[in-house]
């Protein structure tokens, strides 16, 4: 349950008439969950449907869980055992997490019922399983449902990758609170377990971004009884197995990974008592410290129970994390009879977009020891990784190789960080990974075992098998434990270059100032740039043609106008104009949003400086994108304020022109050069005002450096002058590898819902 929200993900969704048409034309049967792929394909195709969707792949409805009281009669079903309330659509696919848990449960003898996107203004949705013999699991899905909904700037967004047919709407915002309460108001004694990312990060008093102001546990505002959190494999079998013996919901606190409520700390031991909800809402340095008592016990090895008490005598229990689970059990949970498709209601709507971002695709291992402070992945996974195994990789892959829309292509073979394989130490596996020093930061920690020879072996295995013709590599690896890797023949990166990049590498600096990127958790610029520098010339041994292209966030806690002001600088010599930037998301339980609410780092107690309204969040944002005439003025607003005024005018290290009749500044008099005007007389005041006059249909106005120039007056006459464009003779600034928008999951700062 809480277990996967895996970087990928999709929901369901579908209206009940689309579900009652496709009951009249589906027959009962059997359930057919192991039947394989090529006896399901033996059945002809309706004429008119997905040629890819369940219907073409000869799958019905027994083939998935059952969402309707019919399905459960064709399977002989008074009862569910659980029933799974879901804020994605269905799609059973081990890269949602509502699947995993789903189909686990399933493997393990129990009934599950499936109840997707239920309308949250009608408690008889809710209902549509009936009562579960057990325990209602609830999940607002692979995404925090307030991200799903609204971009950073708290714009609603238009589309919902995890609704069938992209439609945005589907889920209330808060899904898992509303879910709760809607359950508890029809169903006042049926169990209610939380899981899924959004309880996971809520799973204690956290800091809301949307509404602004902290929030108490989710476990309270939902009426639930239960929450698990992070990977939930193991809880959700524990805990099936206590209500299956009788043991009542109140008296299952022993459980790691999970968090209960109580009214009595007489039961509760070797716990560590938080600061109290009073004290947290008085004063935001108590949730500092209170947050960073949280990080430093998110190990299951070495973390310890947690209280957090509130008003009336109520505390909030959370347990040490569950311990990760072993190569064979993680391969079990990938290994299960899933279809790996969408649930047939779709097929009208189209089915289910998020879907075919992860269909080719396999998620190699979980964890991540790069602890960037943005990204909630300690939080929710754990620094310890896991792997699975090269047979059920391989296993898996052979099953994307018989899908009928494979192309040849495996899309990616990775997960919060690709090039992550095992733990970073043998320590970590007995006494857990330490508490107050970080595996990558400020540098490679020298217990570290760097071998990125397994990863090399899995994908040369991948690339072997009939019917594949390229392998990629896109989850985005960490090019710190890439150089530290001992290898003398680079084996990784030349591979890398040769085998699994088509054109180009999207990698993850975030910012160039080593200011901002101490904050981040990041690797120095120098890094970054040896980096880069390694990566060119193994593309020239190989006689690629080949780029990078960096994520970069601005806004970021610790960037001032000066830092920003750096990384346009950046940008300006990288030679071309990024695309894939956002703003810094403060996304619940990250250490960056503790800084963004707290004003310091809650590690050292120290201030830092946090950009927080919305004109200088689009200033910062505008300097890195300054090539876009559309930011002229905020650029111009940005450089004056950051006294860098030097940078306005015609100069080749020059951001933008100066606007008409202003003189440049510094040193920026006027270049000459290709596409320069000034060798003839009278040139210049005809050249700035046709560099004004290049704003065609709001495409990119830039002179021969990619300079933007000031918009043109309103009023003003085209045909004024007569001399050729500023930029005419010149190359105009190239945006060509940097095409590919940043998604959902890259808004949530990406890592922070994966896994």
């Amino acid at each position: 349950m809480a277990k996967s929200q895996a970087r990928r993900t999709c929901n369901n969704n579908g209206t009940q008439a689309q579900r009652n048409a496709e009951m009249q034309r589906q027959p009962a049967t059997q359930h057919g969950g192991n039947r394989t792929r090529q006896q399901r394909s033996s059945s002809a195709p309706c004429p008119n449907i997905d040629p890819t969707g369940p219907t073409a792949l000869g799958l019905t409805r027994a083939d998935f869980l059952p969402t309707t009281r019919s399905d459960m009669k064709a399977r002989g079903w008074d009862q569910c055992d659980f029933v799974y309330i879901c804020g994605d659509a269905y799609v059973d696919h081990p890269s949602f997490g509502a699947a995993i848990i789903c189909r686990l449960l399933e493997a393990h003898g129990y009934k599950v019922g499936f109840i997707a996107q239920p309308d949250w203004r009608d408690p008889a949705s809710i209902a549509a399983l009936g009562e579960p013999r057990l325990a209602f699991l609830v999940s607002a899905g692979n995404m925090d449902s307030m991200v799903n909904h609204y971009s950073v700037s708290k714009h609603r967004r238009r589309t919902d990758a995890y609704t069938p047919g992209g439609r945005m709407g589907a889920r209330p915002d808060h899904a898992t609170i509303v879910y709760g309460n809607l359950i508890r108001r029809t169903f006042k004694h049926t169990p209610i377990i939380l899981g899924g990312i959004e309880a996971s990060l809520r799973r204690l008093a956290h800091y809301d971004y949307w509404q602004d102001r902290l929030k108490r546990s989710v476990l309270l505002d939902s009426g639930a009884d239960l929450i698990i959190y992070g990977m939930g494999e193991r809880p959700i079998i524990e805990l099936a197995e206590a209500l299956d013996a009788g043991l009542p919901i109140e008296q299952i606190t022993y459980i790691d990974g999970t968090v209960y409520r109580t009214r009595s700390l007489d039961e509760v031991y070797d716990a560590i008592e938080l600061p109290s909800w009073d004290e947290l809402e008085a004063d935001r340095l108590t949730y500092a410290r209170s947050f960073n008592t949280q990080y430093e016990n998110m190990d299951p090895f070495s973390g310890h129970r947690l209280v957090e008490p509130y008003p009336h005598d109520v505390y909030v229990v959370q347990n040490p994390p569950a311990k990760p689970l072993t190569t064979a059990e993680f391969d079990e949970s990938y290994d299960l009879p899933y279809t790996r498709t969408y649930h047939p209601d779709y097929e009208a709507a189209g089915g289910v977009p998020a879907l075919k971002e992860v269909k080719m695709s396999l998620i190699s291992n979980r964890g991540c020891f790069g602890e960037c402070s943005f990204c909630a992945l300690t939080f929710h996974q754990g620094r310890i990784v896991q792997a699975r195994s090269h047979e059920s990789l391989l296993a898996e892959a052979r099953r994307i190789t018989q899908e009928p829309d494979f192309k040849g292509y495996i899309n990616d073979v990775g997960g919060p960080t690709a090039n992550f394989r095992q733990p970073a130490c043998k320590k970590q596996l007995t006494h857990g990974a330490c508490v107050h020093k970080r595996c990558l930061w400020p540098k490679v920690c020298r217990s570290m075992k760097v071998d990125e020879s397994d990863y090399v072996q899995l994908l040369r295995e991948l690339r072997a098998l009939p019917g594949v013709k390229k392998v990629f590599v896109r989850s985005g690896i960490r090019f710190d434990y890439l150089l530290a890797d001992p290898d003398p023949n680079k084996t990784f990166l030349r591979e890398l270059c040769e085998y699994h990049v088509s054109g180009q590498l999207k990698v993850a600096p975030e910012h160039v100032s080593d200011a901002v990127l101490s904050v981040m958790g990041k690797p120095s610029r120098a890094v970054y740039d040896r980096f880069v520098s390694e990566y060119r010339a193994m593309n020239r041994e190989l006689g690629r043609d080949q780029y990078l292209v960096p994520y970069l966030m601005s806004s970021h806690p610790g960037s001032t106008l000066k830092e920003a002001v750096e990384l346009a600088e950046y940008v300006r010599d990288m030679g071309y104009n990024p695309e894939q930037v956002q703003d810094f998301y403060p996304t619940p339980s990250t250490m960056s949003t503790c800084m963004y609410y707290t004003g310091v780092d809650p590690r050292t107690m120290e201030p830092v400086y946090v950009p927080k309204t919305a004109h200088e969040k689009a200033l910062q944002r505008a300097l890195i994108q300054y090539r876009n005439p559309d930011n002229y003025e905020l650029v111009r607003e940005a450089l004056q304020k950051a006294g860098r005024t030097d940078l306005i005018g015609y100069g080749p290290k020059c951001l933008i022109a100066p606007v008409k009749g202003q003189r440049p500044h510094g040193p920026g008099k006027r270049a000459r050069g290709r596409g320069s005007n000034s060798s003839r007389p009278g040139s210049t005041k005809r050249a700035e005002v046709e560099c004004r006059d290049r704003k065609h249909n709001q495409a990119n106005t830039r002179d021969d450096r990619g300079r933007a120039h000031a918009p043109r007056p309103k009023g003003h006459n085209k045909s004024a002058g007569g001399s050729p464009s500023f930029g005419d003779a010149g190359k105009r600034g190239s945006s060509a590898i940097g095409r590919n928008r940043a998604g959902q999951g890259r808004e949530a700062n990406r890592g922070g819902h994966r896994g």
